[in-house]
């Protein structure tokens, strides 16, 4: 009734709700910006040493998509260009990053390509995303010499209840003055031919790594991603870790394959976010193999070498 709810939302207008995260500032966030800037850029490099090619799948946030509905509030400074800062960051450090921006803008003449009470995309906005980063991985030569064919099946279309209501206290007394939820219309991907069933299939020569954006089947990132780079993909994003965590977890792992192809899906709100301790991985001396050593990266001050 008065556009208020609990501190971290911010409710817009016709029932649209945004993270606060994409709105407040941050203590140091010109500096945490640069440090994640350049942590990317470390990781980069030591994908390449492992013949892995990285692509950054930098998501916008959806306020700078959906502008229209915020009711004039407005963003802390840091994230102004926030967008546009950390695509050119990234590209100056000679990693490959999409403009996810305008392709989203383009695909919300098709439909929401965000959750109106959600803080994440629609399956027609991962779609979206994924044909922009498999025309990446094209234009690279890094699609599959073998393309294996993919088909996305629609399931029944139902109700969701977006993860920012939890701002919004009302039920069950109070709530018809909650916003209506969004439908939406889950899909699943599958091989659209013969598959191994002796298990001895080779392991996916694509990754994709990152947050609730990839981890959630709601959204089906990963299945289109095997459509459109028509073949299989290795999903190890996960939830409420951010985009870090879920990337160092896949260095530390020793059981895991270098992959041809990793695509890191990094929301760019958490950027200028202060950067967490976490221990990556290194080679060490005269060894081609990353993994058996370590490297702290401390939050404030930064302290590591490669």
């Amino acid at each position: 009734m008065f556009h208020e709810g609990r501190k971290g939302v911010i409710v817009g207008d016709d029932g649209w709700l945004y993270t606060l995260e994409e709105f407040r500032g941050w203590p140091d966030a010109e500096a945490n910006l640069r440090t994640h800037l350049d942590i990317i850029a470390d990781v980069d490099r030591l994908l390449t040493r492992q013949g892995t090619t990285l692509i950054v799948a930098l998501v916008p946030a959806k306020a700078r998509l959906y502008p229209e509905y915020r009711r004039g509030v407005e963003t802390a400074p840091i994230h102004a260009e926030l967008y546009a800062r950390a695509r050119r960051g990234l590209l100056d450090r000679g990693i490959t990053t999409p403009d996810l921006l305008s392709a989203l803008a383009e695909c919300k003449a098709a439909g929401a390509v965000f959750l109106r009470t959600d803080t994440h995309w629609t399956p027609l906005g991962a779609r979206c995303a994924a044909a922009e980063l498999a025309a990446t991985a094209e234009r690279l030569g890094r699609m599959t010499t073998a393309p294996q064919p993919f088909v996305t099946e629609p399931g029944p279309a139902q109700a969701h209840r977006g993860d920012l209501m939890r701002f919004l206290p009302l039920a069950p007394y109070f709530e018809s003055l909650l916003p209506p939820p969004d439908r939406i219309v889950p899909a699943q991907t599958f091989a659209n031919g013969p598959t191994d069933l002796l298990g001895d299939a080779p392991a996916p020569q694509a990754m994709l790594v990152g947050t609730s954006y990839s981890a959630d089947p709601l959204w089906n990132f990963a299945g289109a991603l095997k459509e459109q780079l028509r073949e299989d993909v290795l999903n190890l994003a996960d939830s409420g870790q951010g985009p870090f965590e879920p990337m160092l977890a896949y260095l530390r792992d020793p059981r895991l394959s270098p992959p041809r192809l990793l695509i890191w899906e990094i929301p760019e709100r958490y950027l200028p976010m202060q950067p967490q301790t976490a221990t990556l991985p290194r080679p060490r001396p005269g060894s081609a193999s990353f993994r058996e050593s370590t490297l702290a990266l401390e939050s404030r001050p930064l302290a590591y070498t490669l």
